[in-house]
Parts: C-alpha cells; structure tokens; sequence
C-alpha cells in the first residue's frame, strides 16, 4: 500500500522519481475505495488447482478482491467436473457488458500447436480484444502469454529442443520497476514449457519492455510500455508440489522428462526446494496495487 505524505516534503519528489508509491494527504483525504474485480481465464487442465493457486496470491494483500471465473464455451474441459464448471465458471458471453480492473489469463498444454489450430483460439481472441476496452490491467501466464504476444504484437514462438523443465534464476532487468518491488536482484522462477518467445523478437518490436530473464530459462517477466499487459512466461504461482506432479504424469505416460533442474533438494527426488514462493507473493500482489488499484478508476464504468 502507499504512503501518504504531503507534495511539499523532499521525501516526496525523491521517492516518486524511484517508482516508490506515495500518496499525497490530499489524494488520500478524498480517495474513494470500492472491491477490485478480477477475472480469470482458466485454460489450465488443472482448473482447480490453478484457480486455488491464483486466489491464494490474490488474497495476499489488503484489499477486497471479486474473482469471476471465466471458461471456454468452444472447449469443455476434460480433467474438471462439468458441473464444477457450470456452478463456478462463467462463459465469455455471459460477460457482456461487464468491466474488470484486472484480469488473468493463465497457461495451457497447447505449445507445440499452432495458434489458429486451438480449438478455442478464436475465443480467446475475443476475449484479448474485449480487454483491450473493457481490462485496466491483463496479467498473461506461459503459453497464455505467447498468446497474447502473438495476437497483439505479432510476435511467434519457436520450439525448444527439450522441454524447459524446472527452477531457474532470474535477473532484475529494469530497476525501480513497480512490479519487481520487495524482489531480490537474483530470484527464482518455474517453468515449464516446450516453447518460448526470444528475447531479440520482443525487443525489435519497441513496444515491449523486458523485465526480468535468466541464462536458462531466456525472458521469464515482460510488459508492455503502457503497463495494460504483463506476461509471466513462467510459473510463479505454482504450489510446492506442482512440478513433481507434472514430473510423475509425463513420467507415467513414457514420456522422456529428466527430473525439474533445481527443484528436488534430495538424490530420492522427494524434499522439493521451495524457493520461489516469495517471489511469487511478491509478482502478484505488486501487480494488484501497482498496476490495478492504483491506476482503475473508482467509477469501474470508466474503465
């Protein structure tokens, strides 16, 4: 949360030129407070889980947070209860005519195919595009978020040789960036993936700002220059035990998976290493006060 101290003080002009959030006791006296209301687009076969995991970042911060659920109309999913769907879930139809200040689309199991070969890209489009008038602020996850860097920038994604599988390090790019505030200079990150965007395509486009990246894992944080779209194209929402999950799946399937790099704290592949849960916290709840209730307008019809 900010700090309210007056516009007269030096303190004030420093600290507003670092990126630190401060209010002025004028602002505070007359500011309006209403709860923020999130979407969050659900494409993970794992709805559940990834719902549970999103929630519990977005409850870490003081203010008042409405989730609204939202699922593909053009794809049932086939790993979560159908009647789960319909008593918690709305569709995008169903949307019509609401306005949110923050929403989340997340990652999905559809890496190695095309976009257009999606069954529900087409969907999805709409739903990009409804954000771009109807969103304060859009937080993109994994392959949501080379989704949505091929649909608004064009940007594609090219497949790695081997699946990038594990926890790896990460740098601050861009220092006194809101979004990175609390976090190390060096931090950790899960990924997950079987593609990636590279980092030379997001920067000859100009409209990107890359955050954070790693020797590893290449860019794993990035936004756009108008601080609408975030894309985390790793994982640091996911729990404790989310990659030995992946790890004994693709393993049961006869999949060659090597077991997740830096994750395991023992030789017996049990004790998990939980070294981004911080991080995690950290990503979440900056964006919620940086990005959504600092900048969404009291009226939500304004937006």
């Amino acid at each position: 949360m900010p700090i309210v101290i007056s516009k007269d003080i030096p303190a004030f002009d420093v600290l507003s030129r670092e990126n630190v959030f401060v209010m002025s006791s004028v602002r505070a006296q007359t500011q309006d407070i209403r709860p923020i209301e999130i979407a969050v687009v659900n494409l993970m076969p794992t709805k559940i889980e990834t719902e549970t995991q999103l929630m519990r970042l977005l409850a870490n911060t003081p203010l008042q947070v409405n989730v609204t659920l939202v699922r593909m109309a053009t794809y049932n999913s086939t790993n979560t209860s159908q009647d789960h769907m319909e008593k918690f879930y709305v569709t995008f139809d169903e949307l019509a005519g609401r306005k949110f200040d923050g929403m989340i689309v997340t990652g999905a199991p559809v890496e190695k195919m095309e976009f257009t070969d999606v069954k529900y890209w087409d969907e999805l489009c709409k739903i990009m595009d409804y954000a771009e008038k109807n969103v304060t602020s859009s937080l993109f996850i994994c392959w949501g978020a080379q989704a949505a860097m091929n649909y608004y920038f064009g940007v594609g994604k090219k497949e790695l040789p081997k699946k990038l599988f594990g926890v790896f390090d990460n740098h601050v790019c861009q220092e006194n960036e809101p979004l990175l505030r609390g976090l190390n200079d060096t931090f950790r990150v899960p990924h997950s993936r079987y593609t990636e965007i590279k980092k030379e395509d997001m920067e000859e486009d100009g409209r990107i700002v890359i955050l954070a990246e790693g020797e590893e894992c290449g860019v794993s944080i990035a936004k756009c220059i108008d601080n609408r779209r975030f894309f985390f194209f790793g994982h640091s929402e996911y729990d404790r035990d989310t990659l030995k999950k992946e790890y004994l799946r693709d393993k049961e399937k006869g999949l060659d998976i090597d077991p997740p790099k830096n994750y395991f704290a023992d030789e017996n592949l049990t004790k998990v290493d939980y070294s981004w849960r911080s991080t995690g916290t950290l990503l979440f709840s900056n964006w919620l006060n940086y990005y959504v209730y600092q900048l969404t307008p009291y009226d939500i019809g304004r937006i």
